[in-house]
């Protein structure tokens, strides 16, 4: 069988670079994967200000105990007079600095009277001063191509006054699902029939990690109707995701479908429990993933093993995010010829580490187990583990973005 860490690396190298670019708003840009560098078009600050409601001095000026006359009220957006000697003007937060001015002394270290004050506090040079560029000087490269743009970096975008960026287009995800015994939600569910909630989940989880799901197909077990959604997925789409139909059986008709249309399909066998049997393809230059058909397995499949390849073609810098580690508290002692990847909760112990809970039940078919859970513990194989000992974790908040 293939190692978990050899078959994350495999599908990551199936990755196709992206070549199509788009120009879109900030306002548009949450989410996307930046696709050139960007530089500062403007010193952060522009010029020297006040950090805080105060007064302009020259320090030179300040004597223990003697009043310096107000010579000017300057608001944010106002510039002020050059700074006379002996005076002090009085700004606010924003606020420029005054020709002449080198210190800004807070407003609770003075006492304001007649237009004049007395400052409390000896002041030191400098103090609560904004030097011009003293965050971002003009030119210096602000962010780099495969920069994942969030709330963060939109805020410094909009600082420098960039209002458009250039982006990688979304990388375009079909899914197709298959079986006869397959309902839609919300159909009237028939004997012998379960709901299809690999179609929903799937999508859900492409769509979290910043994809465009163009299409989500459901095919009966003929070659006809897997055909014809495979040809509409090739078509449209960067990437396919396919859950069952790739065993042996009379009807798993999935990979002489891929086949037929110039494919080629290699089977894995991953050891990892849950989502032993993995798929990778290639037809019509599109890169297949064939996920097992149990919700479950596909989930953790998806989150793992085909997340690093997604992020890698939608052009992202970083391919697979932390791994953290935390300390398992569990009345049951693993030891098995796969690693394991435990649905956990975690929760903080006295020493500030943290501690994985397991899901009572870890059955591969314990689809309530997936919202319960904040992540993945991995038990490695061949290794006896018991309560305390130290496992890495994968949480969902780091691999599911």
């Amino acid at each position: 069988m293939l190692d978990f860490d050899t078959a994350q690396e495999h599908l990551a190298q199936a990755a196709t670079a992206p070549t199509r670019k788009e120009t879109c708003s900030l306002e548009e840009a949450q989410g996307r994967v930046l696709a050139t560098a960007l530089s500062a078009q403007v010193d952060l600050p522009p010029a020297d200000n006040s950090a805080m409601d105060g007064y302009a001095i020259r320090l030179v000026d300040y004597k223990a105990g003697a009043a310096l006359p107000i010579q000017q009220r300057c608001f944010a957006g106002e510039t002020p007079e050059p700074l006379k000697p002996g005076h002090t003007i009085r700004l606010f937060t924003g606020s420029l600095m005054p020709e002449g001015a080198d210190t800004v002394v807070m407003q609770e270290d003075t006492t304001e009277t007649d237009n004049a004050i007395v400052i409390n506090t000896p002041p030191v040079a400098g103090a609560h001063v904004r030097k011009k560029g003293e965050d971002v000087e003009k030119d210096q490269e602000l962010l780099q191509p495969g920069t994942v743009l969030g709330p963060a970096q939109i805020g410094l975008l909009a600082s420098q006054g960039i209002n458009q960026v250039e982006v990688w287009a979304r990388l375009k995800v079909g899914i197709l699902t298959t079986g006869d015994e397959l309902v839609s939600p919300g159909q009237a569910l028939g004997p012998a029939q379960l709901y299809n909630s690999n179609g929903a989940m799937l999508a859900a989880l492409v769509s979290q990690l910043g994809a465009a799901v163009v299409h989500q197909l459901h095919a009966t077990d003929t070659h006809e109707s897997i055909e014809s959604a495979f040809k509409t997925l090739l078509q449209d789409c960067d990437l396919v995701l396919t859950v069952g139909g790739v065993s042996v059986g009379e009807k798993d008709l999935v990979k002489p479908t891929i086949e037929l249309l110039g494919g080629k399909l290699d089977l894995w066998k991953v050891a990892m429990k849950p989502g032993k049997p993995v798929a990778l393809a290639q037809a019509q230059g599109t890169p297949i993933v064939c996920l097992p058909g149990n919700p479950v397995s596909a989930f953790v499949v998806c989150a793992l093993l085909v997340s690093p390849l997604i992020r890698a073609m939608q052009g992202r810098t970083e391919t697979r995010p932390r791994i953290m580690y935390g300390r398992l508290r569990s009345n049951r002692q693993f030891n098995e010829t796969r690693e394991e990847f435990l649905r956990v909760q975690t929760k903080s112990n006295n020493n500030g580490e943290l501690s994985l809970v397991p899901y009572e039940l870890q059955g591969s078919a314990i689809i309530s187990s997936l919202p319960w859970a904040s992540g993945l513990a991995r038990i490695p194989a061949n290794t006896v583990v018991k309560d305390e000992d130290i496992v890495r974790y994968y949480a969902f908040t780091d691999w599911l973005v």
